[in-house]
This record gives C-alpha cells, structure tokens and sequence, in this order.
C-alpha cells in the first residue's frame, strides 16, 4: 500500500471538506442565527402563553404544558428555517415525513393516554367541576380530590380513592351535588288503605316542616303514588339550605322519625307488608278447608 497516496488522499478529501465548509459558512452562520433567534422568541411565546392561561385557569399541569408546547412549536419551526436556509430541503422532507408515521404510530400506541389527556385539558377549561365538589360519575360517589392530565381522584364516603380516567369523566353522565346551593332529600311510605288520605298528607306535611336545615323558602311536597300490595305508597320532598351529604342522611333521618311518631299520635297506620298463600288450583278456595275435611 502507498502511503504517500493514502496521505494525499486524506488531504485532499480534508481540503474538499474545508472548501465546503468556507464555502456554504454564511449559509451556517444564518442558519445558527436563525435558531437562536427563534430560541428567545420561544421562550418570549412561552412566557406569555403561561401569563394568558393565568387568566383562564388555575390548574398548574395545564399552564406549564401549553406553555411548553408553544416553546415546542416555535423551535421546530425554527430547526425547519434552519434546514431550509441550508438547502437540505430532502431532509425537512424526510424529516415532516418521518415526524408524520411516528405520530401515526404513537396515535394507535397511546389512544387511550391520549384520550385522557385531551379530556383532562377540556374539562380544566370547561370546568364541571372542581376540588373538593361532592359528585357522582361511573358509577362511584365521593368527593373530588386532585384533578391531573390523566385521572380524576374521588375519595369516597367510605374512605377509598378512586381514580378515574379523565376520558370516562368526561364522557359519561355526571352529577355534580355542589354545584347547587340546595339539594331535596325524597322519602317514600305508605299509609293503609283504610287511612284518611287528606288527614295522612297534612300530618305528613306538617312533620316535614320541622326538618333541620330544611329551605324555608319552598314548602315541603307530598305526593301519593300508587296502589300499593298492603298499602297507599306516596313521596314526601324536602329542599334542604345544605347540598353536602351528611346534611342530606340526617334530615332523612329525622324525617323518618318525625313522620312515624306523627302517625303514631294520629292513628295513622304505616302496614306491614301483607302475603296471602293460597295453595287451590283456582284460587277460589278457603285455605282451611283441605283441614276441615281431615278426621280426628
């Protein structure tokens, strides 16, 4: 082997290098411009992003990842001036394509993360509701502890967290007990058939009146509702001042108390639930009679 070649050859591909380099250095020099240029602008579009979101919400997650996104997009398309200032047009190219497939693929990976993420910023912007609101959704009651990008933690009248995914949340019916100053506690009875239904609904109303934390605004409501198997079943409504749902179990408490010791002092039955066996193939016969047939 010729060393001598080997040698010229080297110089001559280090020469051709440092020609390339002279020779496209303004090209470098904007394109290093260019980047940290958009670099202070990003920050700039960042910084004012976050202030923005201040306005709009307080949920810290959400500012700092629309604020970093904002950074995000104004540097790619800084890195893209970039490229093209360098004439590498084929590899801002190959590079949105490149960009476009691994979103592709990450969208099918991550569909479920994604679909709580998206969830969890539309709910930090629409609000149905916020921590420490007591709500109901997917089945689970409880009272709303912290609210991320992913889940929604309820901690539940029995002392379990739950977390929920944001796109469950957001998709299912939910209700909010909070969001309402006041909220109506319902109670269903029955009064026998034999009752005197007018005298049964005003010593009801009546008991219903005296219900701690009731609204003083709105009357109590009584409503009879059906024919019943051993009784006429009817509703009693209560509007209480206090949604929270201690204050609901008491004064559903105390209701049930009340109307049982007014329909004890007014004679009012509430009937126990009456079967009747009947052992005949039609029906029709007395159920002592198979015994009255039967000798000593």
């Amino acid at each position: 082997m010729d060393l001598n070649q080997a040698f010229q050859d080297a110089f001559d591909k280090v020469t051709t290098w440092i020609e390339s380099l002279v020779e496209n250095l303004p090209e470098m020099i904007s394109a290093i411009i260019i980047m940290v240029v958009f670099f202070l602008i990003a920050r700039r579009v960042r910084n004012v992003v976050k202030r923005l979101m201040d306005r709009a919400t307080d949920h810290g997650p959400v500012k700092s990842l629309l604020g970093n996104v904002a950074y995000l997009l104004v540097v790619a398309l800084g890195v893209f001036l970039a490229l093209g200032v360098l004439q590498l047009d084929q590899a801002v190219t190959s590079l949105f394509a490149g960009l476009g497939i691994l979103g592709l693929a990450l969208g099918f990976a991550f569909k479920d993360i994604a679909e709580n993420f998206i969830a969890g910023i539309l709910m930090t912007f629409r609000r149905p509701f916020t921590d420490g609101d007591l709500v109901e959704t997917n089945g689970y009651f409880g009272r709303v502890e912290d609210i991320d990008l992913r889940a929604t933690q309820i901690r539940t009248p029995q002392g379990e967290l739950v977390r929920i995914p944001n796109g469950s949340v957001y998709g299912n019916p939910l209700t909010n007990y909070t969001d309402s100053p006041t909220r109506r506690m319902d109670l269903s009875c029955g009064v026998s058939y034999g009752a005197d239904l007018d005298k049964a609904r005003t010593v009801a109303l009546e008991a219903m009146r005296t219900i701690p934390h009731r609204d003083e605004t709105r009357d109590p409501e009584f409503f009879y509702k059906e024919f019943g198997g051993s009784s006429i079943d009817f509703d009693v409504r209560v509007w209480l001042q206090d949604p929270e749902q201690t204050t609901m179990l008491a004064a559903r408490s105390d209701a049930v108390i009340k109307l049982k010791k007014a329909f004890d002092d007014n004679d009012i039955g509430i009937p126990f639930p009456i079967v009747t066996l009947d052992f005949s193939d039609a029906g029709t016969r007395q159920l002592d009679e198979p015994l009255k047939t039967l000798k000593p």
